[in-house]
């Protein structure tokens, strides 16, 4: 794989892209989740994700309007913030997140495929399959951006018409009974428990951001970055809300959640049979493949930038070949560990933790350094910012009750990044003005 190649993505390839990366998770991976946390609510849940998200994106929208890089998110940091620690330590939260993501969908991989041989979310299959999808995914990275372009297109129609045919199908069998998904009543579970729950349909929509990490090799990025994530947006916003009312009109709370690593299969089974199963798990197999694939893409080549600035420590370890083929391995290595060691519900929780604390330091970026420079409006971005702080308080207060060991890990990597990141700057610049010294 060659470096940077400017124009080889088109912006139905981007759009392909940020839809591959967000259906495969927030679909397949998160859908049962969601629906622990807000009980009957879980496809409003989704539409209120998507609200947020979208002001979210306002500002990814507007820094990549100004500068449209391949970088991405690491360039909209260091414009903010310089090349310190706050750039490298927030763009390796989002490198982590974006990693968690590959092996939240790469376990949901395994679970689905193990549906087809009615084996359980805990057989030692789901993780042996998910780190043959992680390997394939580096393989198909490694040819280039011309296989993963194509590849782009093709399943993005697979993928979404095959959810929309579940989901139109499912509400036909349950006799257009729209109303019986959406709550009648009041709320079963505690509205914190409904705040937490868009946590995990905000990191639905993330993919988003995987645009903006292959903006240096989009068409016309400047005008075709902000189209695609707007329409990566609105579709999966659709396919959530329908795919969400479906499963909710045909199977009850209690089900979703106990078959929430594969909800979409259990909601096929009574419904269609055998024929449905085996469509329903081949278009969780495709969105889910896909989804590792592109967001693997996306994530190497803003470490790869990452390595460039010189904000993180890089070593060849021997190996040949440039910076992004490494970080396509280092990339790789750690999804295949997090898969091995964690589960759905860990994973995703320190990628939503990630991510949110990324996505305020580029809005507090973007409000007090960048705002006029990018002609943002402020009243928007604050309106990103409280949302997103208002998520992660419900979220972390939510999960101190029920998974403490997750919120430790996720805090103690924040500090070891940051603390880490200052360690190796300072060490960094004195190396740096050693070397001028002696040039001298």
């Amino acid at each position: 794989m060659n470096d940077y190649k400017e124009n080889s993505l088109s912006l139905g390839n981007a759009v392909a892209m940020g839809t591959g990366v967000m259906i495969g998770a927030g679909i397949f991976a998160l859908l049962g989740q969601v629906a622990e946390l807000s009980g009957e609510y879980f496809a409003l849940s989704f539409v209120v994700g998507g609200v947020i998200s979208g002001f979210s994106a306002y500002s990814y929208v507007k820094m990549a309007k100004a500068y449209p890089s391949a970088g991405g998110i690491a360039m909209f940091l260091q414009k903010a913030y310089g090349k310190g620690t706050i750039t490298a330590s927030a763009a390796l939260l989002m490198a982590f997140s974006m990693i968690l993501n590959e092996s939240l969908v790469a376990r949901t991989f395994g679970s689905y495929a193990m549906q087809l041989f009615d084996g359980g979310e805990d057989s030692f299959w789901v993780p042996v399959l998910a780190v043959a999808l992680l390997v394939t995914a580096f393989i198909i990275n490694i040819l280039g951006n011309k296989v993963i372009g194509r590849t782009a297109m093709t399943t993005a129609a697979i993928k979404i018409g095959g959810i929309l045919i579940f989901a139109i199908g499912a509400l036909w069998a349950a006799d257009f009974a729209v109303g019986s998904a959406l709550p009648s009543s009041a709320p079963t579970n505690s509205f914190t428990d409904y705040i937490a729950s868009l946590a995990l349909s905000i990191l639905a929509y993330k993919g988003f951001t995987t645009i903006t990490n292959s903006g240096g090799e989009i068409v016309n990025p400047k005008k075709n970055i902000g189209k695609a994530i707007i329409y990566s947006l609105i579709i999966c916003g659709i396919v959530y809300f329908l795919t969400a009312l479906a499963v909710g009109a045909n199977l009850e709370i209690s089900e979703i959640i106990k078959a929430k690593d594969y909800s979409l299969a259990e909601a096929a089974r009574p419904l269609f049979g055998s024929w449905g199963l085996y469509f329903t798990v081949g278009i969780a197999l495709v969105a889910t493949i896909t989804g590792v694939i592109f967001s693997v893409f996306a994530v190497s080549r803003m470490t790869a930038m990452l390595t460039n600035m010189k904000l993180v420590p890089h070593s060849h370890f021997g190996m040949k070949g440039n910076i992004q083929q490494h970080m396509l391995v280092y990339v790789i290595v750690l999804s295949i560990a997090l898969t091995v060691l964690f589960d759905l519900s860990g994973i995703a929780a320190m990628g939503a933790i990630f991510y949110l604390i990324m996505d305020m330091i580029i809005h507090v970026g973007v409000l007090n350094r960048m705002r006029e420079e990018v002609q943002a409006n402020r009243f928007v971005v604050i309106i990103a910012i409280v949302l997103d702080a208002v998520v992660l308080t419900g979220f972390v207060w939510v999960k101190l009750q029920t998974n403490l060991t997750v919120i430790l890990v996720s805090l103690a990597l924040i500090l070891i990044t940051f603390v880490g990141e200052k360690f190796f700057l300072k060490g960094r610049q004195e190396t740096d003005g050693e070397e001028n010294r002696s040039g001298h």
